[in-house]
């Protein structure tokens, strides 16, 4: 399991690369889909995570799933409403901080899974919410920069 890197971390502010097609199916690739995967279903309140929040920078990310997660690598949004929905955010690697933030309400993304097999998925509303908070950290974005009425959250022993 990784640790999750926290807001600090000059990482988190870097653009993540493209992950190359020949990498796709690596036992490399396959290890930090399996860190991050172990990670995110270790963590209590994760839904999502990106690559970069494990110091890796490449364009992937996972959605927490029932028995495995989705998988996006090398995502791309190819259409965004300009309807837009405001709403309360919270990030892994930004712990104890919740804010109110502006995200489109509906999106197509383009990915590849695992397998380096391309597909196109819309999202609406939460999940939408999801996959617009992970892009921004493989754009180098904290949700924090983007959010207003920020309240720190004290987790009690």
């Amino acid at each position: 399991m990784a640790i999750i890197i926290q807001a600090k971390n000059q990482i988190l502010r870097e653009k993540a690369k493209e992950v190359p097609f020949k990498d796709i199916g690596s036992e490399k690739l396959k290890k930090i889909l399996g860190e991050m995967a172990k990670t995110l279903y270790a963590s209590e309140d994760g839904i999502a995570l990106a690559a970069p929040q494990i110091g890796v920078p490449l364009r992937i990310f996972i959605v927490k799933k029932e028995i495995s997660p989705s998988i996006f690598i090398n995502p791309k949004i190819i259409k965004i409403s300009k309807k837009k929905q405001i709403l309360s955010e919270g990030c892994l690697s930004v712990n104890g901080i919740y804010g109110t933030i502006k995200r489109a309400e509906k999106l197509t993304i383009e990915a590849l899974d695992e397998k380096g097999r391309k597909f196109t998925r819309g999202a609406s509303g939460f999940m939408a919410q999801i996959i617009q908070h992970e892009i921004d950290h493989l754009n180098g974005t904290l949700f924090i920069d983007k959010a207003i009425n920020l309240l720190k959250t004290r987790k009690e022993n």
